[in-house]
């Protein structure tokens, strides 16, 4: 499904507000910027702006050819009618409140409001998001019982039916993949911040599993939150908080292999998962036109091959 021009595809969390408002105009611009590059495989979820997301993307891609789209289930968003100006991190959010539901119902319903907010007739992916994740308050049985017991049913017949091309987990913990591999329909696996220069935790058990079921990844959260683009510097930020000593000083390692290589930093970063067989696309994500052009630009810029074996030895 995925091919050669989807290499590098395009998060939508940002369109939503993520930690600053995006307008109308923005987002576009910002979308606008993304085709013209190149890109044709978009990610949204219901998650990001509380539907704001999938509202703008579908819009966009309405009378286009050639792109392929991934959304989530997992979450039911329902009208809130004194929402907060910030919601979930997203400033730009539509006033819904959302709750967790992974069985059949919830999975079908997801979807079917997924394309009602799309405005498309095509849904090309479907990720289980968030499943198994102590922070969003999902690493529970009953999460689990919900998604094995009921959900799964609905991943197949949405498949069988022809409704989505392809199934599987948006994830940032890599336990639970383990956990669901074989036990679920994955065909891929959304996966942000576990396959990086810093933080190569899929690496141990998770791609052999993954490759023994046909398993392919879709690799977010390249930058660990901030640090891989930034540098070291004070105030960067490591899986959404200030980055402790220990992450600092590794990057620091990081850095001054790329700099010996007059390579940046976050040029490795956006290249390093592409090397990897089982990777089928990076997953970039901003709000600003300025971040995706220099993304696109630094996936593409041109780094030396004694480089790579080096950040082995670093990592």
């Amino acid at each position: 499904m995925l091919r050669e021009d989807h290499r590098l595809s395009f998060g939508t969390g940002g369109l939503g507000g993520l930690y600053r408002p995006v307008g109308e105009a923005e987002a576009e611009a910002v979308l606008e910027a993304a085709w013209e590059a190149g890109i044709r495989y978009f990610d949204t979820a219901p998650h990001y702006g509380h539907g704001m997301a999938e509202h703008r993307l579908g819009r966009f891609l309405r009378g286009r050819e050639g792109w392929l789209l991934s959304t989530k289930a997992g979450r039911i968003l329902t009208p809130d009618r004194d929402p907060p100006a910030v919601v979930n991190g997203f400033h730009s959010a539509l006033p819904f409140r959302q709750r967790f539901d992974f069985t059949y119902d919830g999975i079908m319903r997801s979807v079917e409001d997924s394309y009602q907010r799309l405005g498309l007739n095509r849904i090309d992916i479907l990720y289980v998001h968030d499943i198994g994740d102590a922070d969003a308050g999902t690493d529970s049985a009953e999460h689990r019982a919900q998604l094995l017991d009921s959900g799964v049913r609905a991943l197949e017949e949405l498949k069988s039916s022809g409704t989505l091309g392809a199934v599987g987990l948006g994830v940032n913990t890599v336990e639970i993949c383990e956990e669901l591999i074989g036990r679920m329909p994955i065909d891929l696996i959304l996966l942000a911040g576990r396959y990086t220069l810093l933080d190569r935790s899929a690496t141990a058990r998770l791609f052999p599993l993954a490759e023994a079921h046909g398993i392919r990844f879709v690799i977010g959260g390249v930058f660990n939150s901030g640090i891989l683009a930034t540098g070291p510097v004070e105030g960067a930020h490591y899986n959404y908080a200030p980055a402790p000593q220990d992450i600092l000083d590794h990057v620091a390692r990081l850095e001054a292999v790329c700099a010996a290589h007059s390579a940046p930093l976050a040029s490795a970063a956006l290249q390093f998962p592409d090397r990897h067989p089982l990777v089928v696309s990076t997953l970039i994500g901003t709000g600003k036109v300025s971040s995706l052009t220099r993304n696109v630009a630094q996936f593409a810029a041109d780094l030396p091959d004694a480089l790579w074996s080096e950040l082995e030895g670093a990592a």
